[in-house]
């Protein structure tokens, strides 16, 4: 290999003080991530401090991808974490849980209550958390995301959408089709700005 060829390739690879760069800059946007994922804020710690801990270790990417590169980190020691699994038919639903697991707002990170459109989304069971905040807020394709979480894409789209009616609370505006339809696109477009402004 040439000198010329070395350098230019080495200029075009994230290196491991690039990744402690966008930790450190980026350090509520990829937490926020964590901690949607997880609903929990010791896990999302967890998640958070291991994907650091990977991009630094293994960082074989272009620069221009190295953010997108820590997020995937975090949502594949998330996976890893919960390994969240689309209900059964014939199995109970995992309940739906207030924000952080019934405590009240007060004990939302503040990372969150900077952002209150974003804490429905701890309110979800943990598969359709993940199946809306990868296909969604993350834009993975239904085909990637069922690969990541080992299932159906059936199960991902059945997932999303069952988030997104929840987050938009089509129980109170079922009896109105179209209610309910502008309704969901319109907390749909709400929590994915929000989520996107935080990046």
């Amino acid at each position: 290999m040439t000198h010329k060829y070395k350098e230019a390739r080495s200029n075009e690879y994230a290196t491991s003080s690039d990744f402690c760069r966008i930790y450190t800059e980026q350090m509520n946007s990829l937490y926020l991530l964590s901690l949607l994922l997880t609903a929990d804020p010791q896990k999302a710690e967890q998640c958070f401090l291991s994907g650091f801990e990977e991009s630094v270790r293994n960082n074989a990417v272009f620069k221009e991808r190295a953010y997108l590169w820590a997020r995937r980190g975090i949502i594949l020691h998330a996976i890893r974490l919960l390994s969240p699994r689309p209900a059964d038919e014939n199995e109970s639903n995992e309940a739906r849980l207030s924000p952080l697991n019934g405590h009240g707002y007060e004990r939302v990170p503040a990372v969150l209550q900077a952002h209150p459109n974003l804490v429905g989304i701890l309110g979800l069971n943990s598969f359709e958390r993940f199946a809306f905040i990868m296909s969604v807020l993350e834009m993975y394709s239904h085909q990637e995301c069922s690969l990541l979480l080992g299932c159906f894409r059936r199960d991902v789209i059945n997932a999303r959408t069952a988030a997104i009616r929840h987050l938009a609370g089509t129980i109170t505006i079922e009896r109105d089709p179209g209610e309910m339809s502008s309704r969901l696109q319109k907390v749909t477009t709400q929590i994915v700005s929000v989520a996107r402004a935080s990046s």
